[in-house]
């Protein structure tokens, strides 16, 4: 035993509590960040809420909290539907606690009402301050500054490959009335909860490997909750998409306020359908613009070919006049012209019919048929004319023709001329 006076753990505990109540109002509006949240099996949501220093971020407070499950099924959709916010980490929130203090679990708040108007301000506040971050850099324009192309026709898609909106995307470019003609790739992403900003930025990742096998890249979520939209209004996804070297169209599917990424994106559409059709008219603006050109391009030719023809009606006229004008002076003189060619042409005729006939008699001298006739024979190996001995081996097979019939032979040996001097 010791002489100094001393209590117990839970007298202590149970004096802290008898502070706290007595201390603090029944209630009390806190501002605090979610740091963590859950919800068990019973439907009691379990939080930790923290305060952060606005200079660099360091954590200077934090507490646990509870929302009973009666609480929670009231407060949860209330703060949703009004905020378009899922409550989630990483938010801030205006709530109003009760605080206990129990000898076990130590100091605990009680959530039982909370203000969704502070958090769409804050949502808000931050939007501003990443749209006004990337305008300090100078990038937030970049990406709009690219030029669309003319047929965007290689579609690089970022979404999820169940989500509504995407079918609706696919359906859209494949069936449309033009019969135009899409190439499309998934690049699968989660495009609702705390995995959005980083599957995007690794499916950015992907197709910029691949660039230049695309046109464009669309970013779409559409159909169903529009709930988590502060996913796309995030700083590094922001910043990525104005250095993306391909032209970004976002169809996220809201109509609220549009996100930064929204705000950055080269080209930003209400709906996935929309998107597609944004694609369509591109293409269907270009057939038009040939459509046009091809006319224009007819209408000068046809203005072209009626000046010409005019041109050729004066020039012809001027010749009419200048004949006659002519005729009577020159005509002998043409008269003796067509004279001279006709003549011409007569002797050329003439001395090429000699030179054919010269042609024939030596064709019929020098026929092969005419010259076994007068005893000679002809020598072939494989179907070639042997003229020459050299061209001759032993085994060699030869065909002989006469001029009644031919014979055939083997080369037994070879002799060249000086063999036989």
């Amino acid at each position: 035993m010791t002489d100094k006076p001393a209590i117990t753990l839970f007298d202590l505990n149970s004096r802290i509590r008898q502070v706290l109540e007595s201390g603090i109002p029944e209630t009390l509006w806190v501002i605090a960040e979610i740091a963590d949240l859950s919800i068990n099996c019973n439907g009691h949501c379990y939080l930790e809420l923290v305060e952060k220093s606005p200079e660099d971020g360091r954590i200077l407070a934090r507490s646990k909290a509870t929302i009973w499950s009666n609480t929670l099924r009231i407060l949860k959709p209330y703060f949703e539907t009004t905020t378009g916010q899922e409550l989630v980490p990483g938010i801030k929130i205006l709530v109003r606690v009760t605080v206990e203090f129990h000898e076990l679990y130590s100091i605990s708040l009680n959530i039982n009402d909370i203000e969704p108007s502070f958090t769409i301000g804050e949502m808000a506040r931050n939007r501003m301050m990443i749209i006004r971050k990337l305008e300090d850099a100078g990038v937030f324009d970049m990406n709009k500054e690219l030029e669309m192309p003319l047929v965007p026709q290689r579609i690089a898609v970022i979404s999820s490959a169940t989500a509504a909106g995407y079918g609706d995307f696919q359906d859209q470019l494949t069936n449309n009335p033009n019969g135009y003609v899409f190439y499309t790739r998934l690049f699968p992403a989660v495009m609702q909860g705390e995995e959005t900003v980083a599957t995007i930025l690794s499916a950015l990742d992907s197709i910029a490997l691949w660039q230049d096998f695309f046109d464009v890249v669309v970013i779409i979520r559409g159909g169903g909750s529009k709930l988590d939209l502060s996913s796309f209004d995030h700083f590094d996804l922001g910043y990525y998409v104005t250095q993306f070297p391909l032209p970004v169209i976002t169809g996220i599917g809201h109509e609220q306020d549009d996100t930064v990424l929204d705000l950055v994106a080269h080209t930003r559409c209400k709906t996935p359908t929309a998107v597609a059709e944004y694609l369509i008219a591109r293409i269907g603006e270009y057939e038009y613009r040939l459509d046009t050109l091809a006319g224009d391009a007819a209408d000068s030719g046809r203005e072209y070919l009626n000046g010409q023809r005019e041109r050729i009606s004066l020039a012809l006229r001027s010749v009419r006049l200048t004949t006659r004008s002519y005729s009577e002076n020159q005509g002998m003189f043409i008269d003796q012209f067509h004279a001279r060619i006709r003549t011409g042409i007569r002797q050329f005729f003439r001395l090429a019919g000699q030179r054919i006939g010269n042609f024939a008699q030596l064709a019929v001298h020098y026929n092969p048929a005419n010259l076994l006739k007068k005893g000679y024979s002809l020598a072939y190996r494989d179907g070639e004319l042997v003229k020459t001995v050299q061209r001759l081996k032993e085994g060699d097979r030869l065909v002989t023709k006469f001029t009644d019939g031919e014979s055939h032979s083997d080369v037994v040996s070879v002799k060249y001329k000086n063999d036989l001097s």
